[in-house]
């Protein structure tokens, strides 16, 4: 096969996603990153009564609107549904009124652009504390945290103090609650589409949060209809789902998955068979599905390539590869995301893998990713120090990385 490099690969080509509703002019995708870059609803907090919500704002606008090309996709950072599946200070949720305009803002500057945005919806279960969120910790079971030296990666609001996850265990999901939280994702999903004027939404249905925590056998050791075996712990997932399609239609939904991922305590068994159960299932009910993105086997935020395929082999998957969930989903636009850059993304997509390709690190570091990889002009180095705010100045490491042009 004769690989081409940049305005001829087809990462420049066009992509039809959404059931053909969307028509992408090239396939060079902003992958979902918490940047925690958003103002305090109450500008008066204290330790004893902190704030809690944030709002998208105009600097958030900007950051988006820069990273816009014509016809092409970017996807948000997570989104909380509700203030207990808020994990981070300074992440802008969607469950208050008050945080409507500002997303709208958002969208509306990436449109203005020429541009399409999904809004990815992520709950962070049992990977979060209760003094983050002011609410007890939900998980698909009472599972405590199984390093007992892990902190949560913020210190408590207005302390210097770093508290342990396990020493604040979760409370199990009840099954009103759970099917309380899968409309608190029904109302966000619709607020996005149909106020904030997003064109669809993404499930955050890995690394470890809420919808993985559920298929993780380490996690959820529960025994009803949501645990037991790879069947019932894809039950949330799938409902889940069934309900967003109701609220917004399927061909305005996907999702994300990660089924071979180690963050947030995931060191679960029985993976092929959750994860391909589940993809045969989701393919089954909503055949019409936007797209769906996954994350590479040997792509791992907390580990190198190399220790991550130390746990690959031990779990007999030394060669595994995400072709398998290629197949099943088919004719759905199958993305990819894990380390892309300008020297690895050639080829990939004529081979037929995936459909497109999701860019983090460098789509921080280089607004104009696409004209650069089309161009071949080098990218420019990112500032790791500067992914997570909230900052005192939040613009450092966010909107200040110049364009080409520039």
């Amino acid at each position: 096969m004769t690989i081409s490099v940049g305005a001829n690969s087809k990462l420049f080509k066009p992509l039809t996603i959404g059931n053909g509703k969307i028509k992408l002019e090239h396939r060079v995708i902003l992958a979902p990153l918490t940047r925690n870059r958003g103002t305090p609803l109450s500008s008066e907090s204290t330790a004893e009564n902190p704030n809690r919500v944030w709002l998208p704002n105009g600097l958030m606008a900007e950051y988006y609107s820069q990273r816009t090309t014509k016809g092409g996709l970017l996807i948000s950072e997570g989104v909380p549904p509700s203030l207990e599946g808020n994990g981070m200070p300074g992440v802008p949720g969607l469950f208050l009124e008050e945080q409507k305009a500002g997303w709208k803002k958002v969208a509306d500057a990436v449109h203005a652009k020429g541009g399409f945005i999904y809004m990815q919806i992520w709950h962070s279960g049992r990977a979060n504390v209760p003094q983050m969120t002011g609410t007890p910790i939900l998980c698909p079971s009472a599972t405590p945290w199984d390093s007992p030296d892990e902190n949560f990666m913020y210190p408590l609001p207005h302390s210097n103090k770093f508290v342990k996850y396990r020493d604040f265990p979760p409370t199990e999901l009840s099954v009103p609650h759970i099917k309380k939280t899968i409309q608190d994702y029904c109302r966000t999903a619709k607020w996005a589409v149909e106020e904030c004027g997003f064109d669809g939404i993404e499930v955050h249905g890995g690394n470890g949060y809420l919808p993985e925590q559920f298929l993780a056998s380490n996690v959820n050791k529960r025994t009803d209809e949501y645990g037991g075996s790879p069947e019932k712990r894809c039950t949330f997932v799938l409902e889940l789902m069934d309900e967003l399609s109701k609220a917004i239609g399927e061909d305005n939904l996907a999702i994300r998955l990660s089924p071979f991922g180690l963050f947030n305590q995931i060191r679960c068994d029985e993976r092929v068979e959750t994860w391909t159960t589940l993809s045969h299932k989701l393919k089954q009910a909503h055949p019409k599905l936007s797209y769906v993105s996954l994350i590479e086997p040997r792509y791992e935020q907390i580990f190198s390539e190399a220790e991550k395929q130390s746990y690959l082999d031990a779990w007999g998957l030394s060669t595994v590869d995400l072709s398998a969930f290629r197949e099943i989903f088919g004719d759905t636009p199958f993305f990819s995301a894990g380390g892309f850059d300008d020297a690895n993304s050639w080829g990939v997509l004529e081979s037929g893998r995936y459909d497109g390709l999701l860019y983090g690190r460098y789509f921080i570091s280089n607004p104009d990713l696409p004209k650069r990889l089309k161009e071949g002009i080098p990218l420019a180095k990112y500032d790791r120090s500067r992914f997570y705010g909230p900052f005192e100045d939040n613009s450092i490491g966010y909107t200040d990385y110049p364009a080409v042009e520039q």
